[in-house]
């Protein structure tokens, strides 16, 4: 295992370890509202001082990327004019993702964290620890679950395809374009799932659980680990133009390479929202 991968799993089983602990009294849990339908813990703060105490313990020079934190932390050498884009090293962390599904005892919620080296993602964790499922890539070497190596699923079909994805609900007024997404994915796909963590849903595409998957509004840290995790597994990711931007743009699609090729030519052939 890369030695950056490696600090990288051991702080994702530290916070697995908090997270795992605080799932056991969520009654005591206190939680804040950072807007609508958007939540937070104190297990999702305690969860990312680990990850960066431990990051930063190994590399004192690199930058930090968190969601709670909400800006660029900067690291020692990382220069505070530089974008995001050309940073030497950028940690990009979301240290509980899938919190309204914690908050409510459903067992559906990881640890994403991922290495981008400029511009690019070469290192990525996903840890759920309710299952203790490990999801590692190092860019070129490929992806595992538990140390076994993982594919993207063989399906080459829309209409065989299970397919995963995620409700915009902080920002309702996507909400019209995303129905019609929804009803055009409904309609010709095998199946379609929400269950409600965008870092383990890719993680599922990586493993073929998930034959695709598509979203609007997500953050950086929700997909940096599981896209590469998708690339290092034969799959393939996009925006909905099915361009490499997608960590940037908010709107992500996924999948095993025909399976992606069809959400992306559905999604070109939507007719634009009000528009017959």
């Amino acid at each position: 295992m890369h030695p950056m991968l490696n600090v990288a799993v051991r702080a994702a089983r530290r916070a697995g370890r908090i997270i795992n602990r605080a799932s056991l009294d969520l009654e005591t849990l206190a939680v804040a509202r950072k807007q609508r339908n958007d939540f937070v813990t104190e297990v999702d703060h305690a969860s990312e001082k680990a990850i960066i105490d431990t990051l930063l313990n190994a590399y004192p020079d690199h930058a930090i990327l968190a969601e709670e934190s909400g800006h660029l932390v900067k690291g020692a050498a990382a220069g505070a004019d530089h974008r995001i884009e050309e940073t030497e090293h950028i940690w990009i962390i979301d240290p509980l993702d899938g919190t309204t599904n914690f908050i409510h005892g459903l067992p559906q919620y990881a640890v994403s964290i991922a290495l981008m080296q400029r511009g690019v993602v070469t290192q990525g964790v996903v840890y759920d620890p309710n299952r203790d499922e490990l999801y590692t890539a190092s860019k070129g070497a490929g992806a595992f679950l538990n140390d076994r190596r993982i594919r993207v699923s063989k399906r080459q079909r829309l209409d065989e395809a299970l397919i995963g994805t995620g409700f915009p609900f902080r920002k309702l007024d996507q909400l019209e374009e995303y129905l019609a997404i929804f009803r055009g994915v409904t309609e010709r796909a095998g199946g379609i799932r929400r269950p409600g963590a965008a870092a383990l849903d890719l993680a599922y595409v990586a493993c073929g659980r998930f034959d695709g998957f598509f979203e609007m509004g997500l953050s950086p840290w929700d997909v940096a680990a599981g896209s590469l995790l998708i690339s290092e597994a034969g799959g393939l990711v996009g925006d909905f133009h099915g361009e490499p931007g997608y960590l940037f743009s908010e709107r992500v699609v996924a999948g095993a390479p025909k399976v992606f090729a069809a959400l992306i030519a559905l999604l070109r052939g939507l007719p634009p929202v009000g528009k017959a």
